[in-house]
């Protein structure tokens, strides 16, 4: 299991969310979160389809601005920046969204260089060795050459970390990594994620719907439920609350009589 920072230590704090409200229309998404996330801490986000999580996690980007409440990445007062001012955020932390957003005209070598490219980077010489470690971390420098539509799913996602890490981001943010994977692929993405934290010791932020995942690499675990937290903890700590509604999640339990 990951090495856990020391609770308590305010200057290890990577992440923090206070009081976030989000509202899309009449739909209240996010009804004041509170979160701190510590350096090299890996955080699996939890909980009912539709409840925020992807949005929660797109305010740590700037990809969304919160309708309330503040966002600090760093330090950074993330939702007091302009657009052009989020360069230094997102060369911090990176987003591996569903399906990893590939270009499917591009090589996997030419799509984990593009981040690098976008900012500017043309010694090619750098750019063909970061490549190359980038894809070696993930077990992938063989298929350098190949385009992703001949890549099957897990190795796709796994393009999307090599290209996450490329420009060395301190944090990656993963929206459900392991989904449509099977159990040997899903594992394989688990496996990705916890080298990535022992190595470079990334931060990281996944929503998942895979409860055996969040047994094998959280250090803590966070659920979303009606647009609050209503659990933070570690995966021991979530195996024995008492909270009904939480139980009921993690264990498939409806509540609906039949």
């Amino acid at each position: 299991m990951n090495s856990r920072p020391e609770d308590g230590v305010a200057n290890d704090v990577f992440i923090e969310l206070r009081g976030v409200k989000k509202r899309f229309g009449a739909q209240e998404v996010l009804r004041g979160v509170d979160l701190r996330l510590r350096h090299g801490e890996t955080l699996c986000v939890i909980g009912p389809s539709g409840e925020g999580k992807t949005v929660m996690m797109k305010h740590v980007i700037g990809l969304i601005k919160p309708d309330e409440g503040d966002i600090f990445v760093a330090g950074m007062h993330v939702n007091g920046l302009k657009e052009r001012e989020m360069a230094p955020i997102r060369q911090k932390v990176s987003m591996l969204f569903q399906g990893a957003a590939l270009f499917d005209n591009l090589t996997v070598e030419e799509n984990v260089a593009f981040p690098l490219l976008e900012r500017g980077v043309r010694d090619k010489a750098e750019v063909r060795r970061r490549v190359r470690e980038a894809l070696q971390a993930v077990d992938l420098d063989e298929h350098r050459h190949k385009h992703p539509t001949s890549l099957s799913g897990g190795m796709r996602k796994r393009t999307g970390i090599a290209r996450a890490i490329i420009d060395h981001s301190e944090c990656i943010l993963y929206d459900e990594p392991n989904s449509g994977l099977d159990p040997i692929g899903s594992d394989i993405i688990d496996q990705m994620i916890l080298r990535m934290q022992k190595r470079f010791g990334v931060t990281s932020i996944i929503v998942t719907h895979d409860m055996r995942s969040i047994f094998k690499i959280a250090d803590r675990v966070a659920m979303l439920y009606r647009g609050e937290l209503r659990f933070l903890g570690t995966p021991a700590q979530l195996r024995e609350t008492d909270d009904e509604v939480v139980q009921n999640f993690i264990n498939g339990r409806s509540d609906v009589t039949c």
